[in-house]
């Protein structure tokens, strides 16, 4: 498969970066229950994910309207939005461009690019993440924070970010493009938000919530699949 580009800007000014295929360990031994055991993940395909996460000004332009708590400027992230909801968002997309190409990152996939190549589990510095610490109980415009080792901004903090897969226990084995349970009542946000105690603000770390829920703290990051 070539790969022209390591970067893609859409139409409608979202920036992907291009994470290649890789292999990291999963997890965190020092982390919650949830997070263990800690376990290796192969990810094989290539895929685009978002530099920032989906601003208002985004959000508005494909749905017609915002239904963020914390407004008064449109580079704020969106939030919230139910995992429904986004899906919704995707598939309106995908219609506007012409072909389904979008959807949500996988919780390995969201992982992989959050630990940016480093295996270490730190928490997210002041200048990396908007966190309880710093964040002074709101969202802030996407982009302001440090960007982690691939150009990602916002990784940690700001806003938890829907992922595709169900909530589920990790298995001890190799899991190879891990896609979640096939049942189950609750999906995966993952990053941590402005309102999340900086300890949490961790690559490992990882929340449950309802499909349908809506939070000021719950926003998304997507994909654009290679092509």
């Amino acid at each position: 498969m070539a790969l022209k580009f390591e970067q893609h800007v859409s139409d409608m000014g979202m920036v992907f970066k291009l994470i290649l295929p890789g292999r990291f360990r999963m997890g965190s031994q020092a982390g919650l229950p949830d997070e263990r055991p800690v376990h290796q993940v192969m990810i094989r395909q290539p895929f685009y994910l978002g530099v920032y996460e989906v601003t208002q000004a985004q959000w508005q332009a494909v749905m017609g309207t915002n239904p963020s708590r914390f407004q008064g400027d449109a580079a704020r992230p969106v939030e919230r939005v139910s995992w429904e909801d986004v899906q919704a968002f995707i598939a309106k997309l995908n219609e506007i461009e012409g072909e389904a190409i979008y959807r949500l990152p996988t919780e390995a996939e969201w992982e992989y690019a959050a630990r940016a190549g480093g295996d270490e589990e730190a928490t997210a510095s002041p200048d990396e993440a908007w966190c309880d610490a710093n964040a002074e109980h709101t969202t802030h415009p996407v982009g302001q924070r440090r960007a982690n080792a691939w150009g990602l901004y916002d990784m940690h903090g700001n806003v938890w970010e829907w992922v595709q897969d169900r909530y589920g226990p990790y298995a001890a084995e190799l899991a190879i493009e891990p896609r979640g349970p096939e049942a189950g009542q609750h999906r995966v946000v993952r990053g941590g938000s402005w309102f999340t105690p900086t300890v949490k603000c961790r690559a490992a770390a990882r929340s449950r919530w309802p499909a349908d829920d809506r939070d000021p703290d719950i926003g998304l990051r997507l994909v654009r699949q290679v092509k």
